[in-house]
This record gives C-alpha cells, structure tokens and sequence, in this order.
C-alpha cells in the first residue's frame, strides 16, 4: 500500500552521507535521484524512503507524532542498523529491545535533521502476533 515515504532535509549532502552508510548495512542503496531528492529501496515498485529538500523552499520541519518504521528480518539487523545510526550522529530514541510481550522487537533514533524513525521485527511469527495484539 505505501509506495514511499519524504523524509524532509536542510543539508542534503549531510543526509544522503547519513543514509547511503546506513542503508549499506542491509544492502540498499540509492534507486532514485533528483535535484531536490533521493530515493532508498530494493526497487521501484517496493516501499522507498525518500530524502528531499522541501519542495516550497522553506527549512524542513520534523513533524510531532510522525515516525518511519523500517521492517527487517531479524533482531541482529535491529541492532545492526540502530548502532549504524549511532554510530553516524543520530540521536538515541530508544535502545533495541524487545517492546510488550507481544513479539515486537524494535530500537528507535532521530536522523541528523531530527526525523524519527524506527527499525523493527517480529520475534513471532505474524499471524501469532497479531492474534495476540487484537485480543
């Protein structure tokens, strides 16, 4: 359902530095480019993140409330990526662990212009989760 998500910059050359090494780690890379943005993804016809310069020229804002969630397939990539981003200058939101009971395993981090994202997985298998987060 969700084709992309903009993530808002101020200095895109910092940003796209942030985001090719961080990426790297999971092996995406850059799909997309423009002068005013930058596409990450494994193809054009998956969901992408996309790092743009604010199309109406004004300085990009974070948005309260409003946080990219990045699905991968282990709990070795959740700390994988989380300590690249910590490693890159993003700030810690909430170290990888375990989130309930539920089977939600996820570390979460402000970019270097301050959006919030979240790297995630399931310990249990997706019917059994969602079983137990509608009960």
């Amino acid at each position: 359902m969700i084709g992309y998500v903009t993530l808002g910059t101020n200095d895109k050359d910092k940003a796209l530095k942030f985001y090719d090494e961080f990426f790297k780690v999971i092996g995406i890379g850059r799909l997309w480019e423009t002068d005013q943005f930058t596409s990450y993804g494994e193809g054009l016809t998956e969901p992408q993140i996309s790092i743009t310069l604010p199309y109406d020229g004004k300085p990009a804002t974070v948005g309260n409330g409003t946080m990219v969630a990045i699905f991968v397939d282990s709990t070795d990539k959740v700390h994988a990526l989380h300590n690249k981003a910590m490693e890159l200058g993003a700030k810690d939101e909430g170290a990888p662990g375990a989130r309930g009971e539920g089977g939600f395993y996820a570390g979460y981090f402000r970019d270097l212009d301050g959006n919030k994202l979240n790297v995630f997985t399931l310990t249990k298998d997706i019917n059994e989760f969602v079983d137990e987060a509608t009960k």
